[in-house]
C-alpha cells in the first residue's frame, strides 16, 4: 500500500491550501480515509474522515466549517481543503487509509487506519 500526500506549503493566515492523496495497493473504495495531523512535540491529531462511499464526512471541531474532505474512488485520491488557515493550523498532514469501513468509534483514532503517507508540511505564517 502506498499513500502519497502533496499540497503543502507555506500561506499566509487567511489562505487556503489543496492536500491530495494518492493511494495505490488497496481497495480504495472499500474503505474510510483519514487525515491526521502533528504538530512539533504534539502527538498525532485527527482532522477529517471520510466513508468509502463519500457521503459522511467527519471533523474534528477546530476545523469544522473551514476544512473539507471529500474522495475521488476512480482516482483513488482523497482531497482536504483547507480555508481560512490560522497559525495553529501548522503541521505536518497525514493520509490514512483505512482498507475497510471504520466503526465510528475508530474513525478518529490513528490505529483505525493501517496505511500512513509520508506527511505533507503546512506552515502557516501570521
Amino acid at each position: 500500500v502506498q499513500l502519497q500526500a502533496s499540497g503543502g506549503g507555506l500561506v499566509q493566515a487567511g489562505g487556503s491550501l489543496r492536500l491530495s492523496c494518492a493511494a495505490s495497493g488497496l481497495t480504495f473504495s472499500s474503505g474510510t480515509m483519514g487525515w491526521f495531523r502533528r504538530a512539533p512535540g504534539k502527538e498525532h491529531e485527527f482532522v477529517a474522515a471520510i466513508r468509502a462511499s463519500g457521503g459522511n464526512t467527519f471533523y474534528t471541531d477546530s476545523v469544522r466549517g473551514r476544512f473539507t474532505i471529500s474522495r475521488d474512488n476512480a482516482k483513488m485520491t482523497v482531497y482536504l481543503q483547507m480555508n481560512s488557515l490560522t497559525p495553529e493550523d501548522t503541521a505536518v498532514y497525514y493520509c490514512a487509509a483505512a482498507g475497510q469501513p471504520v466503526i465510528s468509534s475508530r474513525f478518529c483514532l490513528p490505529k483505525g487506519y493501517p496505511h500512513w503517507g509520508q506527511g505533507t508540511q503546512v506552515t502557516v505564517s501570521s
